[in-house]
C-alpha cells in the first residue's frame, strides 16, 4: 500500500537574519488533513516556520513543497494557503458577510457561487445570523470565527493559524479550542497551528513539533511527547516533571541508582546512552504512602508543603537523596493510607518502573534543579 504524499514538506530549510540562524536545517513532513501544532517558547522558530510555509518570508536555504508543488519561490497569493492571525485583521467597514467573501471577490468567483460558499462558511463557524453585522458589533471570539470562515471559504489546501486565540480570555479560549477542533474535523483541511501554550497544543493537535532555539526537538502525538520525551527540554516544557540524576552503570531488576546508592524504579526501556542520565517522572505517576509503606525501591522524605487545588492536591516532598523537593499530584479524594498530608509528615515515594524515562545528561542544566 503506497503512502500518500504529505500536504507540506520542508527539505533542509533554514532561515538566517544576518548572523542569527532563526531556523536551523529542518526536515519536516505534515500529512494531509493533520492538525499539526508548532509548539515552543518565544524565539524558538515556530512563527518563522509558519511564515516560511505561508510565503511571508523566503528560506535562506532548502525547499518547501505543498501537495508536491515546490512553493518556496512563489508569493503567498500563489500558494494554496490562508492564514488566521491573532489580530483577526478584519475590515472594519465591511459586514461579516463581506469580510468572509472578500477573497472570493478578489478571485472573481460568480456572485451566485460566492453567496452559497459564504453561507456555508458562516454556518461552519456558527455565525449564520450575523452576516449583516460589522466587526465592531461582535465579541472577540466571534471576530476570530469570522477570520476562520474567511480563511476557509476559498478552500485552501492548508490553513495556517498564528496563535489565533492568544488575545482571548481563558474560558473563551478553551471553548474555541473545542470549536476549532470540530471545524477541522468537518472540513478535513490541513491545519498548522502555532502556539506557546502546551495545554492548547495537547488538546487539539494530532501531532506536535516541539521547537527550541531554532530547531525541532521532537515530533510526535500529544501522548508521545508527554510520556516519551526525548530530551530534558521537551520533558520540562510539556507538562510538569521531576528530574533526578542517576547512575545507569549498575542498574538491575527494574531499578537505577541515585548518586548516594539508593535505588529508584526505572525499566531502562530504550536506553542506549552512557553510565549517567537524568531520570524524569511525572508528578501524577508518583505514589505516596506512610513512611513504612511502599516497595523496597522507595524514597523516604518529609512533606514540606501541601496545596489543595480543587481537582488535585499537590504535595512537595523533600528527600535526602535529591537536591530539590519532588512534586506529587493526587487527584480527587485520594489520601495516603496513614492519614492526612500535613507538612513534616514522613512519607515514602515510588513509581512504576515504566513511568520513569531516562534522558541524556545535558551539560547546560544543573543536576536536580
Amino acid at each position: 500500500m503506497s503512502v500518500p504524499p504529505p500536504a507540506i514538506a520542508l527539505r533542509a530549510v533554514t532561515k538566517r537574519y544576518g548572523a542569527n540562524l532563526a531556523l536551523k536545517p529542518t526536515d519536516l513532513e505534515i500529512a494531509e488533513g493533520e492538525f499539526f501544532c508548532l509548539l515552543g517558547p518565544s524565539g524558538c522558530g515556530k512563527t518563522t516556520t509558519l511564515n516560511l510555509i505561508g510565503g511571508f518570508i523566503a528560506p535562506t536555504t532548502g525547499e518547501i513543497y505543498i501537495r508536491e508543488q515546490r512553493v518556496d519561490r512563489l508569493p503567498p497569493h500563489r500558494r494554496s494557503v490562508n492564514t488566521v492571525f491573532q489580530s483577526y485583521a478584519l475590515f472594519p467597514h465591511m459586514t461579516v458577510r463581506e469580510n468572509v467573501g472578500f477573497g472570493l471577490k478578489m478571485a472573481r468567483v460568480s456572485t451566485r457561487e460566492a453567496g452559497g460558499r459564504i453561507e456555508e462558511a458562516l454556518a461552519l463557524v456558527g455565525l449564520e445570523t450575523f452576516g449583516e453585522r460589522l466587526p465592531t458589533q461582535l465579541s472577540g471570539g466571534q471576530q476570530q470565527r469570522v477570520a476562520v470562515a474567511r480563511a476557509l471559504v476559498n478552500g485552501p489546501a492548508v490553513l495556517l493559524l498564528d496563535e489565533p486565540l492568544g488575545a482571548l480570555d481563558l474560558k473563551l479560549r478553551k471553548r474555541l479550542q473545542i470549536e476549532l477542533s470540530q471545524i477541522h474535523r468537518d472540513v478535513g483541511t490541513t491545519f498548522v497551528y502555532v502556539t506557546h501554550d502546551q495545554e492548547e497544543a495537547m488538546s487539539m493537535s494530532t501531532r506536535i513539533a516541539v521547537l527550541s532555539d531554532g530547531r525541532v526537538e521532537q515530533i510526535g502525538t500529544p501522548s508521545e511527547v508527554y510520556f516519551e520525551p526525548n530530551s530534558r527540554f521537551v520533558a520540562d516544557f510539556i507538562g510538569e516533571s521531576n528530574f533526578l540524576h542517576v547512575d545507569t552503570s549498575r542498574s538491575s531488576n527494574g531499578v537505577v541508582y541515585l548518586a548516594d546508592g539508593r535505588a529508584v524504579p526505572c525499566s531502562r526501556k530504550g536506553w542506549t546512552g552512557g553510565t549517567t542520565a537524568t531520570l524524569m517522572v511525572r508528578p501524577e505517576s508518583i505514589h505516596v504512602a506512610g513512611s513504612e509503606g511502599g516497595p523496597d525501591a522507595s524514597l523516604k522524605g518529609r512533606i514540606v508543603q501541601t496545596s489543595f487545588l480543587g481537582s488535585q492536591t499537590r504535595i512537595a516532598v523533600r528527600c535526602d537523596a535529591v537536591s530539590a523537593p519532588l512534586t506529587v499530584s493526587q487527584f480527587g479524594r485520594e489520601r495516603i493510607a496513614a492519614g492526612d498530608l500535613a507538612p513534616d509528615r514522613e512519607v515514602s515515594l515510588w513509581w512504576d518502573p515504566d513511568d520513569a524515562v531516562l534522558l541524556a545528561e545535558e551539560t547546560t542544566q544543573e543536576e536536580d534543579d
